[in-house]
C-alpha cells in the first residue's frame, strides 16, 4: 500500500473520530500530531478525492463527514494496518486515563454494551436479564460494580434499548502508568474455573496480532459460562493478562489495595517475578497479572441468547457519572428489587491454582509438529495431509453432507471437495452422545507439502475473506499469537457467509446518495502464508499442482505485494489458501449444531471421499 493511500486512510480515521463535520484545518492539525506533515492545500486535494470516491460528503461550509461507504472502507481498507491499530488503540486509552483513586475523580476506560429487551423479557421470572446481571455484580465477577446506564424506548415497539458502560481492565493499566509503572497488556483469553478456583487460561489471543480485540473474539456462542461459575463454581470466564516489571510489584500491590477500597478490582491472580500465572510463562524480570474482563457481567446475556453487542475499551468516561449497579439496574421503573442480593465487596472466586504443570499451548507450536507428519506428494497424489475433525449428531449427518455438497457446488474455486466420515472412539464423549466426525483437509497441509520440498512456508494469519470482484480480508488473527485456530473464532461468532449472501454490509451501505452494489458478497475462511521470495518460482510450481487436484490456492503474491490487503514480511511473498472449515461453517450457518475442531491430525488422502 502506497504512502498516499495510508494518508487517505488516516484522513478517514480522523473524520470518523469527530461527531461533527471536519474541515482541512482540523485534519491538518491531527495529521501533524500523527507524524504526517501535510499542508491544508494538499489535504483539500485528498479530501476532494475522497468525495469523488464516495467515501466522504461535504456538509455546507462546515467540512466533511464519512458516508456509510467510507465507514466500510475504513473498516476493511487496510486490514494489516488494523491489526496494528487495535493495540495502538489500547495504548491510546491507557495514556488518556487520568482517574485519581484518592479523589475518585477523572476519566477511565469503559466498555460500551447495547442490548434491546422486550417488556415480556423484562418481566420474566426465570432468566430475567436484569436480575441475571445483578446476580453477576453480586457475585463479584467484575472489575467494578460502578456502571453507566442509559435506556430509550424503541418507537412502535414494546422494547427498550439498554446502553451499559462497564469499567474496562485497561483502566488499571492506565492507573499504573500514571504512577510510573509500565503495564503491558499481552493477551486476552478464557480462564477455566473449577470449584470456584481459577485453574488456567485455556485460550489466548495476543493483543498485538489480531484485527479483533481478543476479549471480543471470545464473546461467542458457547465460549463463556459465567452463569455456571456463579451457580456451580465451574465454568469459563473471560480475562486479560498483562506484565509489569518485578521491581514494581510491591508498589503495584499497594495501588491494587487502594483501588479495591473504592470498588475497582477484578484481579484473579498476580505472580511474583518470573512466576508462571495461570499457565502463562513470564520472563524472570517481569511479573504477571490476570484481571477479569470488564464485560463479564454482560457475557451472561449472551449466554442466555439475548441480542447484545459489546465494544471493548470503546471510550473514556468520568467516574463521577458511574453508579452502583444495584442502584440503576431495575426491571421496571420504581421497582426496588428488595429481594435481590446486595453487591458484595469480594469475588466468589478463590485464590488461583499454582500447579507448575499447568501451561497454555499456542496453535503454531502444535501445528509445526503436525506439519512434520505431512508426506503428501503432489506428483503421485499420495500421502498424508493435516485434517480438521468436527462432530455433528448422527441424525444430522446426512443433511450435513448435503449442505457440504451444496456449498462446494456454489464455490468450487474456494472450497476443497475432500472429506471423510470418522466414527468416534468407544468411551469418548462423542461416542456416548451419538456424534459422528467429519474430517476435512486443513490449510496447514500446504505448509507441510512445501517444507517437504525444502521450502520454508510459515502460517501467518487465519482470516475472513470477502470474495467478489476484488477479494479482501476483513479480519485477521495471527497463528503465532493464538491458542485457538482463528477460523474457529470466526465460525463461533457467526461471521462467515459461505452459503448465504451477507446482507450486513448491504444494510450498512443503505445510502440514498450512493449506489454501491455488493450483492452476492460472501465471507469465507482463508489463510495467508509467507515464503522467502527466492523460492517463489518453485513454490508457484508446487502450488499450481495442488490447485489442479482441488486443493484451493486463491492467490500467489509477489515480493512486497499486499495479498488481498494482507501484508507479509518485506523480503517474503504471501500466498492464500482456503480453509477446510468452510464446509463446516456452512453446516453451522444452516442451523445444525456442530462441534468444531481444527488441526486435529493427519489422514491419507486416498481414504477421503469427494463431494
Amino acid at each position: 500500500m502506497s504512502e498516499s493511500q495510508e494518508k487517505i486512510i488516516e484522513i478517514l480515521r480522523i473524520i470518523n473520530e469527530y461527531d461533527k463535520p471536519v474541515g482541512a484545518r482540523v485534519v491538518s492539525k491531527e495529521l501533524i500530531s500523527r507524524g504526517y506533515d501535510l499542508g491544508e492545500r494538499t489535504i483539500r486535494y485528498h479530501m476532494q478525492i475522497l468525495d469523488e470516491k464516495g467515501f466522504t460528503k461535504k456538509v455546507g461550509y462546515s467540512g466533511r463527514k464519512l458516508t456509510n461507504y467510507g465507514k466500510l472502507q475504513l473498516k476493511n481498507g487496510l486490514i494489516y494496518d488494523h491489526v496494528d491499530f487495535v493495540f495502538s488503540k489500547f495504548e491510546e486509552m491507557i495514556y488518556q486515563t487520568d482517574f485519581d483513586y484518592e479523589t475518585k475523580k477523572g476519566n477511565l476506560v469503559v466498555n460500551v454494551s447495547s442490548v434491546t429487551l422486550k417488556d415480556s423479557e423484562l418481566n420474566k421470572k426465570e432468566k430475567n436479564p436484569i436480575e441475571t446481571m445483578r446476580s453477576v455484580f453480586s457475585s463479584g465477577l467484575h472489575i467494578s460494580p460502578y456502571i453507566g446506564l442509559k435506556t430509550r424506548n424503541i418507537e412502535n415497539s414494546d422494547s427498550k434499548e439498554y446502553l451499559i458502560r462497564t469499567i474496562c481492565g485497561t483502566t488499571i493499566d492506565g492507573i499504573f502508568l500514571k504512577k510510573g509503572i509500565p503495564s503491558l497488556p499481552i493477551y486476552g483469553g478464557l480462564i477455566k474455573v473449577k470449584n470456584y478456583v481459577p485453574q488456567r487460561f485455556t485460550e489466548l489471543i495476543s493483543y498485538k496480532k489480531t484485527s479483533i480485540t481478543p476479549i471480543n473474539a471470545f464473546i461467542a456462542d458457547g465460549m463463556t459460562s459465567v452463569l455456571d461459575v456463579i451457580e456451580t463454581g465451574n465454568g469459563v470466564i473471560p480475562a486479560n493478562f498483562r506484565v509489569i516489571p518485578k521491581d514494581s510489584l510491591e508498589k503495584t500491590k499497594a495501588i491494587l489495595g487502594d483501588l479495591n477500597k473504592i470498588g475497582i478490582d477484578g484481579v484473579i491472580s498476580i505472580g511474583e517475578g518470573g512466576e508462571k500465572v495461570l499457565g502463562i510463562n513470564v520472563n524472570e524480570s517481569m511479573a504477571g497479572i490476570a484481571i477479569i474482563a470488564g464485560i463479564t457481567p454482560l457475557c451472561t446475556l449472551k449466554e442466555l441468547d439475548y441480542p447484545i453487542e459489546m465494544k471493548i475499551s470503546d471510550e473514556m468516561a468520568s467516574f463521577e457519572n458511574l453508579k452502583p449497579a444495584h442502584n440503576v439496574l431495575r426491571k421496571r421503573k420504581n421497582s426496588t428489587n428488595n429481594n435481590s442480593k446486595k453487591l458484595q465487596k469480594n469475588s466468589i472466586l478463590k485464590p488461583s491454582a499454582k500447579e507448575k504443570e499447568l501451561k497454555v499451548s499456542f496453535l503454531l507450536s502444535k501445528a509445526w509438529n503436525l506439519i512434520q507428519n505431512v508426506d503428501f506428494d503432489v506428483e503421485t497424489c499420495e500421502g498424508k495431509l493435516i485434517t480438521n475433525l468436527s462432530y455433528v449428531d448422527r441424525s444430522d449427518l446426512e443433511e450435513s453432507i448435503e449442505i457440504m455438497k451444496k456449498s462446494y457446488k456454489l464455490s468450487k474455486r474456494y472450497l476443497s471437495p475432500y472429506y471423510k466420515i470418522v466414527e468416534p472412539e468407544k468411551g469418548t464423549e462423542y461416542y456416548e452422545n451419538n456424534k459422528v466426525g467429519i474430517a476435512t483437509i486443513c490449510s496447514l497441509s500446504s505448509d507441510g507439502v512445501l517444507i517437504n520440498k525444502g521450502i520454508m512456508s510459515t502460517p501467518k494469519y487465519g482470516g475472513l475473506l470477502e470474495i467478489g470482484k476484488n477479494p479482501f480480508f476483513t479480519e485477521l488473527i495471527s497463528y503465532d499469537g493464538s491458542s485457538i485456530d482463528p477460523h474457529e473464532i470466526f465460525i463461533f461468532k457467526n461471521m462467515t457467509y459461505v452459503l448465504n449472501k451477507s446482507n450486513h454490509d448491504e444494510n450498512y451501505l443503505n445510502n440514498p446518495d450512493y449506489n454501491f452494489d455488493i450483492n452476492g458478497s460472501k465471507k469465507i475462511l482463508a489463510s495467508i502464508k509467507e515464503v522467502p521470495f527466492i523460492a517463489r518460482d518453485k513454490t508457484k510450481e508446487i502450488l499450481d499442482r495442488m490447485e489442479k487436484i482441488k486443493l484451493p490456492i486463491f492467490k500467489i503474491g509477489k515480493p512486497r505485494e499486499l495479498v488481498y490487503n494482507a501484508k507479509v514480511d518485506r523480503y517474503n511473498f504471501g500466498f492464500v489458501t482456503g480453509s477446510g472449515l468452510n464446509q463446516i461453517a456452512a453446516i453451522k450457518e444452516s442451523g445444525i449444531d456442530v462441534n468444531i475442531k481444527a488441526v486435529q491430525g493427519t489422514i491419507e488422502i486416498d481414504e477421503m471421499e469427494l463431494l
